[in-house]
């Protein structure tokens, strides 16, 4: 993506420009909050297929996030292989039985009872695509010169949302699921060393039974998530 004889600062004017007034921009604002908050968690899916153009464009919306340096530090990997999707759950359900067995510790299995999760993990397999989200630890330039990504997390964290919201808006559900270790997905999916597996995306359409559990709509108030000074 980089070269080295390219690595120079050059400044150019703002291409894009918003000039809303404030009750435009308060309107817009309702407005995108109003259709986010019809945004769930689903673990049920219909088995109904998703164009493959349609989770390209949600992941060109992903490409845009700001990043740390503008290195872009992620990599997504689509899936909507029923074998490779079969492979994904088969490993993701053997680390989801060490951790429902206990390895996940009292508190973490309590603060999961509201939720109603378990081991067996269907939508791995039912969702139309997987996502997987990979994370670059360091990049390398044309020359195969590594270099060190900044902010890797925070940037990756931010690119995932714009994902999620993407997908959200095209009219489709998903679920975020990291199982614990991920490492398994490096091999499955041929990713290479230097790329950290963080979260798997199950993304299609809800199923006509789908049911989401009553403690995912308990949100907290304005008043304790923004303070004002």
């Amino acid at each position: 993506m980089f070269a080295r004889d390219q690595i120079a600062h050059e400044a150019i004017d703002l291409p894009d420009r918003s000039d809303l007034t404030d009750a435009a921009m308060r309107a817009a604002a309702k407005a995108f909050y109003e259709h986010m908050k019809t945004r769930h968690s689903v673990r049920d899916y219909e088995q109904r297929p998703v164009p493959r153009v349609v989770i390209e464009d949600c992941i060109r919306t992903a490409g845009t996030a700001p990043s740390g340096a503008n290195h872009q530090p992620w990599h997504f990997v689509a899936i909507s292989d029923p074998a490779i999707k079969a492979q994904i759950r088969a490993a993701a359900e053997e680390e989801e039985q060490k951790f429902y067995a206990g390895g996940g510790g009292d508190e973490w299995l309590k603060a999961l009872e509201p939720i109603g999760t378990t081991a067996d993990k269907p939508h791995l397999t039912d969702a139309a695509w997987l996502i997987v989200v990979f994370a670059q630890r360091y990049g390398e330039f044309d020359d195969g010169t590594r270099f060190k990504n900044y902010y890797v997390p925070e940037s990756v964290g931010i690119a995932t949302g714009f994902l999620i919201a993407a997908l959200h808006h095209a009219g489709l559900v998903t679920l975020t699921h990291t199982p614990n270790p991920m490492k398994f997905l490096n091999h499955a999916l041929d990713r290479p060393a230097s790329e950290k597996p963080t979260m798997i995306l199950a993304v299609g359409h809800a199923a006509r039974d789908a049911k989401i559990p009553k403690a995912a709509k308990i949100k907290k108030p304005l008043d304790e998530i923004l303070s004002v000074r």
